[in-house]
């Protein structure tokens, strides 16, 4: 197999329950997070807790960092609470090896030089029909469940307290990174097609960046 060794032991790490749920809930949370409520939340004592964490930043699944309790400093203001969040790193492990990701950069360099502009139209159309069967599938399956059908497709969606959905994950990402607005673009045309496939009103996708988070929101529809 040509598979990183590193990969495939990060992801098989994993497969401990524990740890798994610790991953989860350490993705989940929008900051970093302490090592008691990491434990209180997986419901397992702190040393368990403490212990796969740990192993996480071994695995280079999660990072670490140090922080003193807001309000506390200098001496006497005792150790910094180690805090963990999700890495940034990307693991893949396909059996045998594949290398779908580099016919994707292909691709979008052809659309991207493309002067005419026709490439990006038509890759931002198909986007939209593709979203939009999307959309119906999952409306006839599971129902008009938009977070749902967004979490179905590696969005990691978070409502925050304005009625926004905001998106902490995009399944684009490192596309993202080399051809932003072309990817962004047809990124937005696909979550504009999953609504109208899913029949949901009163909202709409919407180009709206921000460190962290995909390039696309959904909010409410404006008149």
């Amino acid at each position: 197999m040509s598979v990183p060794p590193e990969d495939l032991a990060s992801v098989s790490s994993l497969d401990d329950p524990v740890r798994r749920r610790l991953y989860q809930i350490i993705s989940e949370r929008p900051g970093p997070v302490g090592r008691d409520e990491a434990a209180e939340a997986a419901g397992v004592g702190r040393a368990l807790a403490v212990y796969h964490l740990d192993k996480l930043v071994e695995s280079g699944l999660l990072t670490a960092s140090y922080l003193r309790p807001a309000g506390r400093g200098g001496p006497g203001a005792g150790r910094p609470a180690k805090l963990y969040a999700r890495s940034e790193r990307e693991f893949a492990v396909t059996v045998p090896a594949r290398h779908y990701e580099l016919a994707a950069r292909l691709l979008v360099q052809v659309v991207d030089s493309d002067p005419s502009g026709h490439s990006r139209a038509a890759l931002v159309d198909a986007a939209r029909v593709f979203g939009t069967e999307l959309g119906s599938q999952h409306r006839a399956g599971a129902g008009p469940d938009l977070e749902c059908a967004l979490a179905e497709h590696g969005y990691e969606p978070r409502c925050d307290s304005d009625g926004v959905i905001r998106l902490r994950n995009c399944p684009f990402h490192q596309l993202a990174e080399q051809h932003r607005e072309l990817v962004c673009g047809m990124n937005l045309g696909l979550l504009e097609g999953l609504l109208a496939g899913l029949e949901v009103t009163g909202c709409c996708a919407v180009l709206d960046p921000r460190p962290g988070h995909c390039c696309v929101a959904i909010g409410p529809a404006r008149s």
